[in-house]
């Protein structure tokens, strides 16, 4: 199972849009905190009255404003790559040379699903210790433990968003096509969003782990985010499946 991380792992990290999608979420997302920021510092009433309890110059409105940030955008940045991870042997075709591999579909589907897996974790730390910097940076003072616990659920919520992006894989396996899963990748997002808007809260899978996160714990249960990751299981086992049938008359 290594070579096939291996190879994986090099075509991500050598790749334009392993690198782009990096690079997006991570400045991307500092860039909007830093603007933000300023807005608020300026005295923005608008801007206000739309972040709710991100609108404070503190540790505290840093986190949340990271956290609704990390909730839409960090879905699509994960999504868009991990559609890219599974489309590409189709859009490129070079998903026939696989056949001729002594490696089994299903395991360089395991690959590609652990790399990702990789990959979205360490985004994910070098995002929080991006928000640290930010935090000194904007004079917040010395983290105490309340910033760490917030810390922790920021770095939980950037691996959890990327486990929920699963079905894309799934998605981009059945269509065979690079754009159906970065529609999927949008479907996921609106989903998310449409459930927050109508109250469905931890009960809806996709919106668990931001409502975990921007409530502190409070809105959703440990079950609740349990179901999450037993739903992004369930797509690992559906894409494992779907590529160890793969043919190639279809």
């Amino acid at each position: 199972m290594n070579a096939p991380i291996r190879v994986e792992a090099l075509k991500l990290s050598r790749s334009p849009v392993g690198v782009i999608g990096t690079l997006a979420l991570l400045l991307g997302t500092v860039a909007l905190l830093c603007g933000i920021t300023v807005a608020l510092t300026n005295g923005q009433s608008d801007l206000v009255a739309k972040m709710g309890p991100a609108a404070t110059r503190d540790w505290a409105g840093l986190l949340s404003a990271a956290a609704q940030i990390t909730s839409a955008g960090g879905l699509l940045g994960f999504g868009t790559v991990l559609a890219w991870m599974f489309g590409r042997e189709f859009a490129d075709r070079t998903v026939s040379a696989l056949f001729a591999l002594p490696v089994g579909r299903g395991r360089i589907a395991l690959a590609k699903i652990a790399v990702y897996l990789i990959w979205v974790v360490a985004v994910s730390l070098l995002l929080g210790l991006a928000l640290l910097v930010l935090g000194g940076a904007f004079g917040y003072g010395r983290p105490d433990a309340e910033v760490w616990a917030g810390l922790g659920r920021q770095w939980a919520l950037g691996a959890l968003t990327g486990a929920i992006a699963m079905p894309v894989a799934w998605v981009v396996t059945l269509t065979r096509s690079l754009l159906a899963g970065v529609g999927a990748v949008i479907g996921v997002v609106v989903l998310t969003q449409v459930a927050v808007l109508a109250g469905a809260g931890g009960a809806m899978p996709p919106a668990a782990p931001a409502l975990w996160a921007m409530s502190r714990g409070t809105e959703v249960s440990v079950g609740q985010l349990a179901v999450a990751l037993v739903c992004a299981a369930a797509f690992v086992a559906l894409t494992w499946a779907s590529w160890a049938r793969l043919q190639l008359n279809r």
